[in-house]
């Protein structure tokens, strides 16, 4: 049992050598009986919820209307944008984007980056407004600058008001340009009201508590104009040959665009983007299974043959045990002749 001295609620020690006379037991059998287990994502470190809690209670004069949170998570392979609001069932996601998508618009390299996080904010947005029929009515930003753009200033003689959601950020620790921002200025960029404030984007520096923003070195950041410059000094530093090993993916990406800057590369990107934002569905390939016995265990594939169990029908578990009885009877006539 764990004791500790405390200087609360002393529990007097009897019969006990030295001076100890106060000795607090802690996690005794009532500690243990009151112990509650906290909620299953919150032991696992998945989801802080106290925020949580904050961004899906609804106010209640607004009653039944969903509170839209826009969640942004980052793997090492790619980044996931998603629009979600929260229900009494479980919560359910209105839109999605993910990095691996711009694929198909021809970026192939750099999918975690924040400029890859820009486009995917971007094209979350603009997929969004696109389902909803206001893709027309809010085309955001045209070209991305890198300043501050609120929707809600064009929005005053709309039919519809601007779609709002907030920042979920996750357990992400929200430093000043994290990637979880790119995706918010592309979002914001594309069209939706997130509340945000400029401070948090790369390009901002508080001297002597004076904050600065510098819009260019953001814009920079939005069109991979940072990778160039490392591109570019690997080049002058360690020559051709070192910045094609390095760089091999982002080359072929800027060969196969025909461009020779990614600032070009990814204005291309954008305006992909803009011009079709709906989500394509791969279409199955239905592949027939050719069987190569009667029982259909043994399938032979493109890539070769595998043998899957079947479940024995009645008569086939009957001869099975049959068999099993004829084999033991041979085996006690065999050990009695041996005799």
């Amino acid at each position: 049992m764990i004791r500790e001295i405390a200087w609360m609620d002393y529990v007097d020690i009897k019969n006990r050598r030295g001076r100890m006379p106060f000795v607090k037991v802690i996690k005794s059998k009532s500690y243990f009986k009151r112990f509650q287990v906290k909620y299953r994502r919150r032991y696992e470190a998945k989801t802080d919820y106290q925020q949580r809690r904050r961004l899906i209670i609804q106010d209640k004069y607004k009653y039944a209307s969903p509170k839209y949170r826009f969640v942004v998570r980052r793997t090492n392979s790619k980044i996931i944008c998603q629009i979600i609001y929260a229900t009494l069932q479980g919560d359910k996601v209105l839109c999605q984007a993910m990095s691996t998508e711009l694929m198909s618009y021809g970026l192939t390299a750099g999918l975690t980056n924040y400029a890859a996080a820009y486009c995917t904010g971007l094209l979350c947005a603009r997929r969004l407004l696109t389902n909803l029929k206001m893709n027309d009515i809010y085309k955001g930003e045209a070209e991305a600058t890198g300043g501050y753009y609120d929707v809600f200033k064009k929005a005053d003689d709309k039919e519809r008001r601007p779609f709002k959601a907030f920042l979920d950020l996750g357990l992400v620790r929200s430093t000043v340009g994290n990637r979880v921002f790119g995706a918010l200025k592309g979002a914001c960029d594309g069209g939706l009201a997130i509340p945000h404030s400029k401070n948090i984007f790369p390009g901002y520096e508080e001297v002597e508590k004076k904050g600065t923003f510098d819009v260019k070195k953001h814009k920079d950041h939005i069109f991979g104009m940072h990778v160039q410059q490392y591109m570019e000094q690997v080049k002058n530093d360690d020559g051709a040959e070192q910045q094609k090993k390095q760089f091999s993916r982002w080359l072929e990406c800027m060969s196969k665009n025909k461009v020779e800057t990614l600032e070009a590369l990814y204005k291309k990107v954008h305006a992909a983007i803009r011009s079709n934002p709906v989500f394509k569905k791969k279409a199955r390939k239905d592949v027939e299974q050719k069987y190569m016995d009667k029982r259909k265990t043994v399938i032979q594939t493109s890539k070769g043959k595998y043998v899957r169990d079947r479940k024995l029908t009645l008569e086939e578990r009957k001869k099975k045990v049959d068999d099993q009885i004829q084999a033991a009877l041979q085996q006690i006539q065999m050990a009695q002749g041996s005799k």
